[in-house]
């Protein structure tokens, strides 16, 4: 069924709208998703914080011509939908998750590229920055780190003074 002029004009300002208040977004090759495993994508983004949409690829184009992004858009192929942070708290998000069901769902979602910081990038930079952890995982490693030593150094006294006894 045909989309009608009006209706096509508010997905282009939905979509315009995400990419003008979204800090990154990454385009989703959905093709091979069947309809539980896609309701679960997005039930699962929406608790992380990241939403999901999904709109006609000469749409997703129109509405990034009118925002300023460096760079070449990726090639845009098969059935897509654009994942986006809602809010500004983790930005790295959308790529993150979207990875996360690739490898889960076994290759029926794929991460074709993105828009992170104001520039389009490709599938392996999106692939490379969906590897980052989140910001409290980063928190936690960086606390394990600095614990470590005096950890360290307490289990060492210990330990002498056990041998002392």
């Amino acid at each position: 069924m045909a989309i009608t002029k009006e209706k096509k004009k508010a997905i282009v300002e939905k979509l315009t709208d995400i990419f003008a208040k979204a800090p990154s977004a990454a385009f989703v090759k959905f093709g091979k998703l069947t309809v539980a495993q896609a309701n679960t994508l997005r039930r699962t983004l929406k608790e992380k914080g990241v939403g999901y949409f999904v709109a006609k690829k000469t749409l997703i184009r129109k509405a990034l011509q009118s925002k300023n992004t460096v760079g070449e858009l990726p090639e845009l192929e098969g059935e897509v939908a654009v994942a986006y942070a809602i809010g500004a708290h983790d930005t790295l998000a959308p790529s993150r998750e979207v990875a996360l069901f690739t490898k889960r769902f076994e290759k029926a979602v794929e991460l074709i590229g993105g828009i992170f910081e104001g520039a389009f990038i490709g599938q392996s930079t999106a692939l490379a920055l969906s590897l980052i952890p989140s910001r409290e995982t980063l928190l936690a490693q960086f606390a394990n780190i600095v614990n470590s030593p005096i950890q360290r150094f307490v289990i060492g006294l210990s330990e002498i003074s056990k041998i002392k006894k």
